[in-house]
């Protein structure tokens, strides 16, 4: 049947604690404060990941760390404007080697049809019309969990709108688009320059700068968020053992300065929901039947195109 949508939802697909603040965190806050119901999906407690802020670096910490890495989340999604975090409920993998990679509780470690199984649940449950997730291209970061969240995310999409898949999980609900979210080279070397200008030492070293200038992504959808851009460091700092206040890569430029500096957020339309009794496409894909005829233009709005109702 046919459901006529109260409320826009956007869902944001995450793996640790932390990287909710790190990418997008403006845009969901935009987002927010039109009216859009938002959803963060964190994949993980964090537990593996380091203490990165000295300050925070104290036994009474180590020894609560998931606990507190889940106060910082709590944290972070209220400034931001998160109306709601939904856990799925997995260990932080670690890193490849690790004993932690090999924990059977990681994410890592659970079966794919599993965890695609828990998205599914969350996003029949939300309803969200647009799902942003991460690139299958991670080169720069290989995390394990940072590449199952991609491959959930996907398979989630085409999933939650058959009735066959994961019966036991909601009725069956079509999102329209699924975006990656992305952190452009242009916003690493425009963020250079503007330390060289200031006459700062700039934490980009020449490594940075190769990749940045070499980076081939195109980005079909760029967001203003002008208005927004101290929400990422807001957030980042309510994450007070992963997140160093003195980072000059974070916090080296200043607020007031950072504003201008590259103030969008970036996103590749990955895959859209062209209508009823049509496939899911690769947003695109030359010839692809029945994609919304604004596809392929450049974007300012991930709700563009989006319908007023959606199939359940």
């Amino acid at each position: 049947m046919s459901l006529v949508t109260d409320q826009r939802c956007l869902m944001t697909v995450h793996a640790h604690p932390d990287d909710e603040a790190s990418k997008g965190a403006a845009t969901a806050a935009r987002y927010h404060d039109q009216g859009v119901r938002t959803v963060l999906v964190c994949c993980t407690g964090g537990e593996a990941g380091d203490i990165l802020n000295p300050a925070m670096d104290t036994p009474e910490v180590r020894a609560d760390l998931p606990a507190v890495r889940l106060r910082e989340l709590e944290a972070s999604a209220a400034i931001i404007g998160y109306d709601e975090v939904v856990l799925l409920g997995y260990r932080d993998s670690g890193m490849p080697g690790t004993p932690e990679n090999e924990d059977p509780a990681s994410f890592a470690q659970a079966p794919l049809d599993e965890a695609v199984g828990r998205l599914v649940a969350a996003v029949r449950r939300e309803r969200p019309q647009v799902l942003v997730t991460y690139d299958e291209d991670q080169q720069g970061y290989p995390h394990p969990d940072h590449l199952r969240v991609h491959d959930i995310s996907v398979a989630a999409f085409h999933a939650a709108a058959d009735g066959d898949a994961f019966p036991g999980a909601g009725d069956p609900w079509q999102i329209q688009k699924l975006y990656y979210v992305g952190f452009s080279g242009e916003r690493v070397l425009a963020m250079h320059a503007k330390f060289l200008e200031l006459g700062l030492e700039s934490p980009f070293d020449e490594a940075w700068l190769e990749r940045a200038r070499s980076f081939g992504r195109a980005y079909t959808t760029h967001i203003d968020i002008s208005d927004y851009t101290d929400v990422r460091r807001r957030a980042l700092l309510a994450h007070a053992t992963q997140i160093d206040p003195s980072s000059p890569f974070w916090f080296g430029l200043p607020p007031e300065v950072l504003r201008d500096v590259h103030p969008v957020d970036e996103y590749v339309l990955a895959r859209v929901a062209p209508g009823p009794d049509q496939p899911a496409m690769a947003a695109g894909d030359p010839g692809a039947p029945g994609l919304p005829a604004h596809v392929g233009e450049p974007e300012d709005d991930l709700f563009a195109g989006v319908r007023d109702t959606a199939t359940r």
